[in-house]
């Protein structure tokens, strides 16, 4: 490993610790992210450092049982493991994950001709009560804002307003991250399992972002 990466140029050696220190700390890379300022969705240079460079970053993640994944399908480089532990997601964060998904699934399947995916928090709220994932106490703005922000980390959206302003009719542009997280299965057994539970313990139902059950 060390020989091919002594070659490089310093710019790309910059760039490939980028690279794995991104990989790290929110475990997918995207092709392309939506930018406010353009509107547009933008190709990312790190992806493509990532992509370029792909047959070195396998070994050398490999080094620590971690598996490097491209999906060209979704356009997503993520990494895979069942050794390591991730971060824990509260039980609001996963609420939102599954209620993501099902809203993804819903508008690819109904607006095929679109790459642009939103919800609001209002939608997201509407199918809480739905699907009685809840129980009565008020979520409170605090809550929401934790889960947003590590939606986010993980690339799972992109917040379309800012995070001091978030309203009921907030908008969010969700990535095709989203359809790796869960298998087809899980999503309904969760909210099943969820409608199922004493809602008055919630604290102490987490799951992990890098858990297997949780990935295809």
């Amino acid at each position: 490993m060390l020989p091919y990466y002594n070659e490089l140029l310093d710019e790309e050696k910059d760039m490939l610790t980028e690279v794995i220190k991104t990989l790290f700390n929110q475990t997918f890379l995207l092709e392309s992210k939506f930018d406010k300022k353009s509107g547009r969705y933008m190709p990312s240079k790190l992806y493509r450092a990532c992509e370029r460079h792909l047959d070195f970053l396998k070994e050398y993640f490999k080094v620590a049982d971690i598996d490097i994944i491209e999906n060209r399908q979704y356009g997503i480089i993520f990494l895979k493991t069942q050794s390591v532990q991730g971060d824990k997601l509260s039980r609001l964060t996963t609420v939102f994950l599954l209620l993501f998904k099902l809203i993804y699934d819903e508008q690819m399947n109904t607006v095929s001709n679109s790459i642009h995916v939103y919800t609001t928090l209002n939608e997201i709220f509407d199918k809480i009560q739905l699907f009685r994932l809840w129980n009565n106490k008020t979520i409170s703005p605090t809550e929401v804002r934790k889960t947003i922000t590590a939606l986010k980390k993980y690339q799972v959206i992109e917040i379309l307003e800012d995070m001091g302003e978030m309203e009921g009719d907030s908008r969010f542009i969700l990535y095709p991250t989203v359809n790796l997280l869960f298998e087809g299965g899980a999503i309904q057994a969760i909210i099943e399992q969820y409608q199922e539970e004493d809602m008055e313990e919630t604290e102490d139902e987490q799951i992990s972002i890098t858990d297997q059950d949780v990935f295809e």
